[in-house]
């Protein structure tokens, strides 16, 4: 059983950065591979970043690339997403899950995850 917790979100301006986090619990979260993804007010749960369960290898949507940054500190169980370079369009919930995922098509599926955390919101203004 794992449990995920985000933390970090809030209210920023466009072009400011954010460093989300999501720690978990249960001595199994070093082997499942993790992913972000995001929610807007009436649009379909999206996928954003995913990050191996060593965190050599990472997936980022094409809406972030360049300006997202995910990573992983299994000593402490937790997952972070730097954002920089927001823009008004990041604005959703974001929320982390954990898995196990092994195919980029697989990263970017939530049905594919088993842990899913209570998501933080993000807001940007222009």
């Amino acid at each position: 059983q794992v449990q995920l917790v985000e933390s970090g979100g809030g209210l920023v301006q466009a072009g400011g950065s954010l460093r989300l986090s999501c720690a978990g619990s249960g001595r199994i979260f070093s082997v499942y591979a993790m992913g972000w993804f995001r929610q807007a007010p009436g649009k379909e749960r999206e996928f954003v970043a995913g990050i191996s369960s060593s965190g050599g290898t990472t997936y980022y949507a094409d809406s972030v690339k360049g300006r997202f940054t995910i990573s992983r500190a299994n000593a402490k169980n937790t997952v972070y997403l730097q954002m920089n370079s927001l823009k008004p369009e990041d604005t959703a919930v974001y929320s982390c899950a954990a898995g196990p995922i092994f195919t980029y098509r697989d990263y970017q599926n939530a049905d594919k995850y088993r842990y899913w955390g209570q998501g933080t919101q993000v807001t940007v203004s222009s």
